[in-house]
């Protein structure tokens, strides 16, 4: 019997923040995959081994996570003032598609570095030793990323002492400003969709009794619908296992953040929430209280301003999604939002917040201008560190 021999692609497999991705160049592609369509899809769903009824990714570079399912495309920049273009898909795991709709903060931070180590960049912007500033467009939402990667003897710094909750072992740091994070010329009328920072989601009665649950709906970093805690019966303390396990509760949230979806106009009817899996992302906040991250670790109160956990693709997610902690920070900053009131009400330039892994830092610049608020940009740090390298092969 003759078979189709399988196709080598080159491929890089990155780990970005807490989410880990398969990077190719434009140009390495398959000439039909170097175009948006069908056969892109089709190349990236069987390169992470999706779709999979047993969603474990056996027979593909994935992981069986949101965190683990992604593939990213970079090339030089069609954009002024910019070094290169940043493409990113979400595979679905046992779907057979690929959701473009929106961005990963996580994998951003390695977008930076592979553009030095793929040959991007401009070699006369890359110092021997220092800080190379690599000016990224993300291409799907239309935004200017600003990555400030290490680098020694010329080449990209990996290693180093800083430690990120939710990833085992220390790396270098990488600064990464989210430039006009905010929706403002994308699916949303502004940064606030509904122009609300609190609404009354209409949602079903299994989800809170009456039927009306109170929600910050915010387009900054990546469109999210946030909801206290305790109204949907949460303390914000809980653990993937938690939720994960829970059929009912996923469920329960699937509702609030299809209703959230629909308050957005992100979608028409609520059989789209299928095909749009990737955002809106739905988190629930608290004020801050002692708990065990999944490390073992004690999380002191004192240490954060407020907790959140979120969900990614449907399961909640083990730390935190680098494009929600700009809209957390983003929130955080403007007086009145539920993530607002959760860390006390006041001012804040930057908010520490605990997540199932531990906590981070997030910094944002907010300002009220002409009775509608704006965010300038958004600041945090992760890191970066390139797995292995070489070809990935594919069916034929």
């Amino acid at each position: 019997m003759s078979a189709a021999p399988q196709i080598k692609v080159p491929a890089t497999y990155i780990r970005g923040g807490t989410s880990k991705g398969v990077f190719f160049r434009l140009q390495d592609l398959p000439a039909n995959c170097q175009v948006a369509g069908e056969p892109r899809n089709q190349l990236f769903m069987r390169v992470i081994g999706s779709p999979d009824p047993y969603a474990a990714h056996i027979d593909g570079m994935g992981g069986a996570t949101s965190s683990t399912s992604k593939c990213v495309i970079l090339s030089k920049s069609s954009q002024p003032e910019h070094d290169v273009d940043y493409l990113y898909g979400q595979v679905s795991i046992d779907k057979a598609f690929v959701d473009w709709s929106g961005n990963c903060g996580n994998l951003s931070t390695a977008a930076g570095a592979f553009a030095l180590h793929a040959g991007l960049v401009d070699p006369a912007r890359i110092p021997e030793n220092g800080i190379c500033v690599v000016r990224i467009w993300q291409a799907n939402i239309h935004k200017t990323i600003i990555a400030h990667v290490p680098v020694s003897n010329g080449q990209v710094q990996e290693t180093g002492d800083f430690e990120l909750d939710g990833v085992t072992f220390p790396a270098a740091e990488i600064v990464l400003e989210f430039m006009n994070p905010s929706d403002d010329d994308g699916e949303g009328s502004s940064m606030f969709p509904t122009g609300n920072l609190v609404d009354e989601l209409d949602v079903p009665e299994d989800v809170v009794t009456g039927g009306k649950l109170k929600a910050t709906m915010i387009s900054a970093g990546i469109p999210t619908v946030f909801v206290n805690a305790a109204d949907i019966g949460y303390t914000g303390t809980e653990l993937r296992e938690a939720i994960n396990s829970n059929p009912a509760a996923l469920a329960r949230l699937e509702a609030i953040r299809i209703a959230g979806a629909l308050r957005m106009g992100l979608i028409k009817t609520p059989a789209e929430a299928a095909t749009r899996q990737h955002t809106p992302k739905v988190a629930f906040v608290a004020p801050p209280t002692d708990y065990v991250s999944s490390s073992g670790k004690t999380i002191a109160a004192k240490d954060i301003d407020l907790l959140v956990r979120a969900l990614s693709m449907g399961k909640l997610h083990h730390a935190m999604m680098g494009t929600a902690a700009v809209a957390i920070g983003t929130a955080a900053a403007i007086p009145g939002t539920l993530v607002n009131l959760a860390a006390g009400g006041k001012a804040l330039e930057s908010v520490r917040f605990g997540h199932p892994s531990g906590t981070l830092k997030v910094g944002a610049a907010a300002a009220l201008v002409d009775g509608q608020w704006t965010v300038t940009k958004a600041i945090m740090s992760r890191s970066a560190r390139i797995l292995m390298e070489g070809w990935v092969r594919i069916p034929g």
